[in-house]
């Protein structure tokens, strides 16, 4: 029997969240691939124009209110233009190709000419760049609308995705609890539907991460297949720059416009005269029967066990399909790893020359953001120490021959184990709750050694949080990566909406859904209303006990099902006459409330053992 992983459904209370108003219709954004709104816009069955418009009708609804995920610094505000001189482009010699009029969202730290690039940090809150970045310009070349620029942990010096400019940007999968990073605006978005697709930077798991927050697909592509230039520098050794996708195929669309060669990139000498990369085609040429797949036992072994679990249901998955799983260690891995990292010798350095490149007159340097307190607590201890460092020419040097060493390990064991990719958890814990360090990180076998990874989505935790698996492989082997990617989210499908950010009703989230309950018992009567709020992901009550044998009535509690279920949520305790709460649903619990088979369970002296039940009634 086929395994299909721990999926679980998050639609709401009725079929009106998935089918009742504009937005939910044939022209919907809610979770569309760019082939799908290209069909639209080709069909004349929407504009650019009202693809802007409907993303950012989502933004207003769950980005500045709702869930709050602000994930968003700034929309531009030339995107109607943009998009409406894109419609009579369309209709007046046809699309450039398959961005042509599709809303994209840029992480902050890419160079725009009409918006400021900030790194979301308050220090470079009004930079404007005097040339964008490389990649935004073949965005724009393709047809693309950059829709506005995203939230990122500042500087991109962390995985948690909060800073000084605009705040914590929050999971849409629990907002209660961090995107990852430092993609984790562009994240956020895109799984929240604010945008076709995204672009994000990754100098230590920066896509890969947030791609496995937030239920993505991100490539961290071989150092040199696209240009950072323009790119707001972490470590310009390590960085990379690409999209994040709710699919293969966006991600194929995407990866095709901004991969290249770059004159002012000179690690892009790498693909100098090559032909142009062709990942959508490549995408349906690989088949999972017959592939070996290395097990990094160790990443496995140390992750938490919701994540270990989800990646153990994936690999069994794949060896239903035919792939051998090998298990392989990379010898010296830690070591390797711990004496081949570049970003403490670079950071300074580089973040001073490209602010004095790209113009910025105000900061002049990494001493001026330090000195001057323009960051987050969150950061501080990396800038103090980048501030204050000398770079150790002889480490650093060093560091780039432990590099080369590192990618001649795990090239070895490629060759000695006839693998077509390594994998392991893209990140061995959960989203931690906001306000919390977050462990797991495992970006540093690719990061240091310059090799392509891919972040899929790989199921969910039993509390409902996205786990992702990454793939490893060889130097620009990127495109057979993404093949590989492509067949296993084919077979494996593991993308789920999140809860929080459903389909508009218009322009407007759902509205709330509310039921009664009224217990009738010797003596007593129990009574109340519930309410659910999908965009909040939240279930409140009210309960009200009357009648002269009250007092004998021990404790209600909510059940997510009929007979003997047990208790889901105590909803009033001994000697309560009446209760009130708010509590954040579950997966379990939301599908209770799809289901409409919430119960509640009544106990007491006079009672049953069993005590009595009744069922929440919807009243709309």
């Amino acid at each position: 029997m086929m395994k299909i992983g721990r999926i679980f459904p998050i639609a709401f209370l009725c079929a009106c969240l998935q089918a009742c108003g504009p937005e939910a219709g044939a022209q919907s954004v809610h979770e569309t691939s760019i082939a799908d709104l290209q069909r639209m816009l080709a069909g004349g069955e929407v504009t650019s124009v009202q693809l802007v418009e409907q993303y950012l009708a989502r933004i207003e609804a769950y980005d500045r209110a709702g869930p709050r995920l602000n994930s968003i610094v700034r929309v531009n505000p030339a995107a109607r233009e943009t998009a409406a001189a894109l419609d009579r482009e369309r209709a007046a010699s046809g699309p450039r190709g398959p961005l042509h009029g599709i809303p994209v969202l840029v992480k902050d730290n890419y160079n725009t000419t009409d918006m400021p690039t900030t790194g979301s940090s308050v220090a470079l809150a009004d930079f404007v760049p005097n040339a964008a970045s490389t990649q935004v310009e073949k965005l724009i070349a393709a047809g693309a609308v950059v829709l506005a620029k995203t939230n990122l942990h500042e500087y991109a010096y962390g995985i948690t995705s909060v800073s000084s400019l605009t705040g914590q940007t929050r999971n849409p999968y629990d907002y209660r609890r961090v995107p990852g990073g430092s993609s984790g605006g562009t994240g956020a978005a895109v799984a929240a539907s604010l945008g076709a697709v995204g672009m994000g930077s990754d100098t230590c798991g920066s896509i890969r991460i947030p791609s496995a927050f937030n239920n993505l697909v991100g490539l961290r592509p071989s150092k040199g297949l696209s240009s950072i230039y323009g790119v707001m520098p972490l470590s310009h050794t390590q960085d990379t720059a690409g999209p994040l996708a709710r699919n293969t195929d966006d991600l194929a669309i995407v990866l095709d416009v901004v991969s290249g060669y770059d004159a002012n990139d000179p690690a892009t000498e790498a693909v100098r005269g090559m032909p142009p990369t062709r990942f959508r085609e490549r995408l349906g040429e690989v088949s999972l029967d017959g592939l070996r797949f290395g097990k990094l036992d160790s990443y496995l072994e140390r992750a938490d066990g919701a994540t270990r679990g989800v990646i153990e249901d994936a690999l069994e998955w794949l060896e239903e399909q035919g792939v051998t799983i090998v298990s392989v260690e990379i010898p010296d891995v830690a070591d390797l790893i711990g004496a081949s990292g570049v970003i403490g010798h670079e950071f300074r350095a580089d973040l001073d020359q490209y602010l004095a490149q790209f113009g910025s007159e105000r900061i002049t340097g990494l001493a001026d953001v330090v000195d001057l307190g323009l960051y987050h607590q969150a950061v501080a201890g990396q800038l103090n120490r980048s501030r204050d460092a000398e770079r150790d020419e002889e480490a650093y040097q060093l560091a780039l021959e432990t590099r080369s060493e590192l990618r001649t390990v795990v090239e070895r064991v490629f060759e000695e184990n006839e693998l077509d990719a390594i994998v392991y958890p893209t990140i061995g814990e959960v989203p931690v709750f906001i306000g919390e360090s977050q462990p797991g990180n495992n970006c540093s076998i690719a990061a240091n050694s310059g090799l392509p990874a891919l972040s899929l989505p790989a199921g969910f935790s039993d509390s409902g949080l996205p786990v992702g698996m990454e793939l490893l492989a060889g130097f620009l082997e990127d495109e057979r990566l993404l093949a590989i990617g492509h067949a296993i989210e084919a077979g494996f499908p593991q993308r789920q909406a999140p809860p929080v950010t459903p389909a508009l009703v218009g322009n407007s989230p759902p509205p709330i859904r509310s039921g009664i309950l009224q217990v009738e018992g010797e003596g007593f009567s129990l009574q109340g209303e519930f309410r659910i709020d999908a965009v909040l992901n939240r279930l409140e009550y009210e309960l009200q006990l009357s009648g002269e044998g009250a007092g004998d009535v021990s404790a209600a509690v909510l059940v997510l099902d009929e007979g003997s279920a047990p208790a889901a949520l105590n909803l009033l305790g001994p000697d309560a006459g009446a209760a009130a709460g708010s509590e954040f649903m579950t997966p379990q619990l939301r599908q209770a409330a799809a289901d409409r088979s919430l119960r509640v369970r009544v106990f007491g002296q006079r009672l049953p053992p069993e005590g009595v039940s009744a069922p929440v009634v919807p009243d709309n």
